[in-house]
Order: C-alpha cells, then sequence, then structure tokens
C-alpha cells in the first residue's frame, strides 16, 4: 500500500513539475545606433519570431538616435551591448577609455557610400568634384579615401544630411549610407552612381555586437545565446522581412514599405549579411585577419595609438566561431 502511495506521490510530482512554467529567460537589452530601419532587421526578427526566447533570453530593443549617447549608456548600465556603426568605430572607443571588446559583426561590408552624378563612374573619376562629408568621416573614412585615392581636403564641404545641395549640383559628390541616401536621391528623380569603399579593400565590419568586458566575463552564456539567435534572426529575416518589419515600424513610425523594401534588396544585392567571411563560417562572423586589417589602418592613419589599445583586446571571436549559422 505504502509503496503505491509513493508512486501516486512521484506521479503527482511528475504532473506539477511538468506543468511548472519554463525557466523565465534572461534579460538581455541591445542597443542599436539609429531609429529603428531595415538594417537591424536581423535583431527585430529574432524578437518577432521568438528566436531569442528559444535561446533563454528576454531581449528588448532599445533605438539610439543622432542625439543618444549609446556607449555611454551601456557603460551607465543601461544596454548589455550595442550596435556599433563599425570594429574601427569601436577600438577608437577603446582608446578613448571605455572597455568594450566586439563580439560579432553583422554586416561584412562597411555600408558607407560616396554618391555621385551619373558623369563618374568610378572614384578617380571624383577628383576636382565637391565632396560632401561629415565631420565624423575625419576620424573614419576620409583617410583610408585620401591615400587610397588621392583626394584633398580642399575637396570637402561639410555633409548637413540633407540631399539638397547634392541634388542641385552636379559637380558634388556626397557621403551616403548603402541603404538610405541612394534611395532618397533615387526618389528625387536623380540619376547616380554609388560606390561603395569595401568594394575597393576598406577593411570594416558594420553592425556589430560590442559589449563591455565585464558582460562578456560575467554574462558569457548570454552573449553567446544572443550572438547565436541574432544570427538566426538574420537568416529568417532576409528569408521573409514582414514579421520584424511591423516591429520596426511600431517602434519607428517614419519609416515606409517602400523605404524597407528597398534596404531589404540592397543587403541581399550586396551581399552584406552572408558574403564574405559569412558565407563560409556563419552569419557575424570575424576573423583575426579582418580585425587586424582594421587596426592596422586605424594606426597607419594615425586615428590610434596602438600604446594605447592592444589588438587583441579590442575584439574575440569566441562566440562567433561555436554560431555557425550558416546562410
Amino acid at each position: 500500500m505504502r509503496s503505491f502511495a509513493l508512486s501516486l506521490a512521484g506521479a503527482a510530482a511528475i504532473a506539477f513539475l511538468a506543468a511548472a512554467p519554463a525557466q523565465a529567460e534572461d534579460k538581455f537589452t541591445y542597443m542599436t545606433n539609429w531609429y529603428a530601419q531595415a538594417e537591424h532587421g536581423g535583431f527585430y526578427q529574432a524578437v518577432a519570431q521568438g528566436i531569442y526566447k528559444k535561446y533563454g533570453l528576454d531581449v528588448t530593443i532599445k533605438m539610439g538616435g543622432p542625439q543618444v549617447n549609446i556607449t555611454q549608456m551601456m557603460a551607465a548600465g543601461q544596454a548589455d551591448c550595442i550596435m556599433g556603426s563599425s570594429d574601427i568605430q569601436m577600438m577608437q572607443v577603446r582608446e578613448g577609455g571605455v572597455p568594450v571588446v566586439n563580439v560579432a559583426a553583422f554586416f561584412q561590408k562597411d555600408p558607407q557610400v560616396l554618391i555621385a552624378h551619373d558623369d563618374v563612374k568610378k572614384f578617380e573619376d571624383l577628383k576636382g568634384k565637391t565632396l560632401l562629408i561629415g565631420a565624423q568621416a575625419q576620424r573614419g573614412y576620409w583617410p583610408w579615401l585620401k591615400a587610397k585615392f588621392g583626394f584633398t581636403d580642399e575637396q570637402t564641404r561639410p555633409y548637413t544630411f540633407n540631399i539638397q545641395p547634392f541634388v542641385a549640383d552636379k559637380n558634388t559628390a556626397q557621403q551616403g549610407y548603402l541603404t538610405s541616401e541612394p534611395y532618397a536621391i533615387q526618389k528625387a528623380g536623380v540619376q547616380s552612381t554609388v560606390l561603395m569603399f569595401s568594394d575597393h579593400g576598406f577593411p570594416a565590419y558594420a553592425t556589430t555586437v560590442s559589449c563591455m568586458d565585464k558582460t562578456v566575463k560575467e554574462r558569457s552564456k548570454q552573449v553567446a545565446a544572443f550572438v547565436k539567435a541574432s544570427a538566426e534572426g538574420w537568416k529568417s529575416y532576409l528569408a521573409d522581412p514582414a514579421p520584424a518589419n511591423a516591429l520596426i515600424k511600431k517602434d519607428n513610425p517614419n519609416m515606409t514599405d517602400d523605404q524597407l523594401a528597398y534596404s531589404v534588396a540592397k543587403l541581399k544585392e550586396m551581399g552584406m549579411v552572408t558574403g564574405g567571411d559569412a558565407a563560409k563560417l556563419g552569419i557575424g562572423v570575424m576573423t583575426d585577419a579582418r580585425s587586424k586589417a582594421s587596426y592596422d589602418f586605424l594606426v597607419t592613419a594615425k586615428l590610434l595609438d596602438p600604446a594605447k589599445v592592444e589588438l587583441a583586446k579590442t575584439y574575440t571571436t569566441e562566440f562567433v566561431k561555436d554560431a555557425k549559422v550558416l546562410p
């Protein structure tokens, strides 16, 4: 009789465990570097499709913007990891005293471009043209363009994030982002040529997952889960962007379906997420060789002091090498 009672108790315990809620997901906050857009699609897709939950994470995506210092917010504990515009930018942030490390790069190419009128066919045709360049470019791609193509500071005028000066003057070219300004210029009815730095050897990765050293050390399991789930999110987004796009438009009501469709088409066409090393090593991958190329460029251009920052401390491949989400 006693054994029967025990077996009943055991069965009840098993039934109770089966009915108990699953382990609560670990909270994890990722902060983007701009208003929600297709360039953030894989992260939103992983939320929309429950991919983060599958890996035990309760992820909040916070939007950045022009007046938001996301690095400062992460250092203050308001985000676990942030979206670096490029690995180069985050290396410079580390030199500035914030112990940040790149753990993944979801764009294998930097989407920075120069947009010229359609009489220009290649970078070399821009000699003697006026180049509208933002102040940030001085610490990024501009020294590379000068060294590579012989451009001069005298050619430049400030870029005010307004396409009208370019539209009005056929002798100008302007900076832009592959998935954004070319669309606005096309909508304005202007024929243009888009010249992409990464197709000519600019080494930077873009759309990074960058975290504090402390987070990587103390929350390594969660960081690994976030990287793997985000890679699956990007794969899913490029196959069917609708679930993420609904969330993107909710966060950023100014975003249009046309702009989203244009951006997704460009991401696919240029192999931004799935090209390069990602094709064989997995979405989000970073390699030692590419990270060294970015670091060497900064040192050569005197944009980083190697005495202050060791290459090995600026990135780690420990999370991407095991994720292996092939396109």
